[in-house]
């Protein structure tokens, strides 16, 4: 049982389906970023959903700035994206025969290990490996050496790198790719305009279609922005497998602004479900949780606040800080969809991704928007 299930059912109350019953077409998939075409970064899509109307509505990305209102708080993330995915050069001996090898590092843990994942399979046609023992030293480029400690779950490993992982990363490793992208991209084309701190191993991808010009406009109608940091794991998450701990920062000067924004009437919209996890995560952290209601939180001030979050954003949690969010188009199956159905309900998600599907939007990182609002 997910966390989010356990978590409905401990609340009283149904949890929301685990899928929407709208087919991710081939077709309907990014395989290139829209630069490849020579088009702008912003050239994509963007959907509208109003959940007090239950309106869908269709936009070019650059509308963005004249569909949110002068005193919203736009909220981003900062995190920029590692080449984390690093090729085994030579099988460890009790794996030959295995076939090829992907090592993914997800994310860095307190103690100074951090998740990995095995992949077998020639990038970027991999599968998760279910291989491996406690113990286990894998040979990467340069003489560095991964010892794999335990399992975190079925799917990813406690490890130690021989060196510093995010120097090393930069220096040798790969930008994670899947199947559905035909062709190696730089890591530039994983970077959106707001990225500073390395730590992603995918890209917050829901602000990749933002430009310099965008963010222009945004300021000039009088729209803030500020910046949060999450840095996001592997995001190939299997049915059912609910997000692990990722690293947060969320400043004293951002907490002020959306405070600041929410006292003065103005709505807190973010950008990507990477800052909604980290919003939420540091209104838990300074609030008092509502009684009777687990996982829920009195509305109150947020603070600043640091460190690994392992919280869960559902509609039976619901969203203490956040008033709407962009994001990109999830698979059917993902966990993210749990998180959108705190901001609108089942009927109307479902009616937007149908939507989507029969007017051809993409979907991963390099496709289409979806901007969720009130």
């Amino acid at each position: 049982m997910s966390a989010a299930v356990a978590l409905a059912r401990a609340a009283g109350q149904p949890a929301e389906p685990e899928r929407l019953d709208v087919p991710l077409r081939p077709e309907l998939e990014a395989h290139e970023p829209p630069e490849a075409r020579g088009a702008s970064r912003a050239d994509v899509r963007l959907m509208v959903s109003r959940t007090a109307a239950g309106e869908v509505s269709h936009h070019a990305f650059s509308a963005v700035p004249d569909l949110l209102l002068p005193g919203d708080l736009l909220v981003v993330n900062n995190s920029a994206t590692l080449p984390a995915a690093v090729p085994v050069p030579v099988m460890p001996r009790p794996l030959t025969g295995a076939g090829p090898l992907i090592v993914h590092f997800a994310t860095s843990m307190p103690d100074g290990s951090w998740l990995v994942e095995l992949r077998s399979g020639r990038s970027p046609v991999t599968s998760p490996f279910g291989g491996g023992a406690a113990g286990l030293t894998v040979g990467l480029p340069a003489g560095a050496v991964l010892t794999l400690l335990r399992r975190f779950s079925q799917r990813l490993w406690h490890a130690r790198l021989s060196t510093a992982v995010v120097p090393y990363l930069l220096r040798f490793g790969q930008p994670i790719r899947y199947s559905y992208v035909r062709r190696p991209w730089p890591i530039e084309a994983y970077q959106t305009v707001f990225a500073t701190w390395p730590g992603s191993a995918e890209m917050p991808s829901a602000a990749r279609p933002f430009t310099p010009e965008i963010v222009t406009r945004l300021v000039s109608r009088g729209i803030t922005t500020a910046p949060i940091t999450l840095h996001t794991g592997v995001s190939s998450l299997e049915g059912g497998e609910d997000p692990y701990p990722e690293f947060y920062d969320v400043s004293a000067t951002t907490a002020r602004l959306v405070n600041l924004t929410r006292q003065a009437g103005g709505r807190v919209i973010a950008a990507g479900t990477t800052v909604v996890r980290a919003l939420e995560s540091a209104a838990l952290a300074g609030a008092v949780p509502i009684a009777g209601a687990a996982g829920r939180v009195a509305d109150g001030p947020v603070g600043p606040a640091a460190g690994w979050t392992s919280h869960v954003v559902t509609r039976q949690t619901g969203v203490a800080v956040v008033d709407g969010l962009l994001t990109g188009l999830h698979e059917p199956r993902s966990t993210h969809l749990w998180m959108l159905a705190a901001f609108a309900d089942a009927s109307l998600l479902s009616r937007c991704y149908q939507d989507a599907a029969n007017r051809g939007y993409r979907w991963h990182e390099f496709g289409d928007v979806h901007l969720l609002l009130p």
